[in-house]
Order: structure tokens, then C-alpha cells, then sequence
């Protein structure tokens, strides 16, 4: 029984591993393309055009992102301790880092915007606030994403 179990862990951990860096690959450029494309084009459109995207938007990617987030943490953490490579686990963490950051630093400002009615130029603080903070959601990605590419090979 043993040897049948340990026989897998190979194909386990190269499962995982791809695992790691794909939802960790999703996370990151999502929350690029949010950073640098979706959010600033939001701004642009006025305070009031802008926070009903950023209301349709963020109820439609938050699921993912997070969902993304947990997978790379999760799987991350179970390849590091089945390889002892501990880079998939700091990778992995990393990128979950964005779970906590978002509910604790972050969540403040999505409440007001999602449930709120403030005025328009504290919309407009809120939405400049946001994406200010999402910042942070991205750069942890892309570490994440450039310590995971870096351990792969091609032969």
C-alpha cells in the first residue's frame, strides 16, 4: 500500500505544481489587467458610470479571484510539503496574501462602494482609493507568479 501511494507522489506533485502556477498565473494577470486596463478606463468614464461597472465587476470577478488565491495557496502549501521545495509554499502564500489584505484593508472601501451612496466627490476619493489598494493585490501576483516561472524547466 505504501509504495503504490508513494509511487504517485511524482505525478502528484507535477499535477499540483502546474496546479500552483496556473491559478496563480490567473490571478496575477487578472488583477494586472484590472490595475493597469479595467480600472482606470473605470475612472474615466465619470463617478457615476464608474461605480456601477465597479459594482457589476466586482461581483462578478471577486469569486474568481479569491477562488484563484485559495488554489494557489492551497496547492502550493501540499507541493512544498510533499517536495520540500519550500518556494511553492511562499509562493503559494503570497498570492493567498491577497485574501486577508482584501478582507482587512480593502473590504472598508468595496462596503461603501457596493452598498453605499456617498457623494460624488467621496465616490471619486473611494474609487482612486481602491485602485491605489488593488495595487497591492497585483504586485503580490506577479512575485508569486515570478518565483513560481522561475522554477520551471524545460527540457
Amino acid at each position: 500500500m505504501g509504495s503504490s501511494s508513494v509511487a504517485s507522489w511524482p505525478t502528484a506533485a507535477i499535477t499540483l505544481k502546474s496546479l500552483t502556477i496556473a491559478s496563480a498565473g490567473l490571478f496575477a494577470l487578472w488583477a494586472l489587467y484590472v490595475s493597469l486596463v479595467e480600472h482606470p478606463a473605470r475612472r474615466r468614464a465619470g463617478v457615476g458610470a464608474g461605480v456601477a461597472e465597479f459594482r457589476e465587476s466586482y461581483r462578478r470577478a471577486a469569486p474568481w479571484q479569491a477562488g484563484a488565491a485559495a488554489i494557489s495557496l492551497v496547492s502550493g502549501v501540499i507541493v512544498s510539503l510533499m517536495t520540500s521545495e519550500r518556494i511553492w509554499a511562499v509562493s503559494g502564500v503570497t498570492v493567498g496574501l491577497a485574501i486577508p489584505f482584501t478582507l482587512l484593508v480593502i473590504m472598508p472601501t468595496n462596503r461603501r462602494l457596493l452598498h453605499g451612496a456617498p457623494s460624488e466627490p467621496e465616490t471619486a476619493m473611494l474609487l482612486a482609493r481602491w485602485g491605489h489598494l488593488h495595487w497591492v493585490r497585483s504586485l503580490l501576483g506577479l512575485v508569486a507568479l515570478v518565483l513560481l516561472c522561475s522554477r520551471v524547466r524545460f527540457v
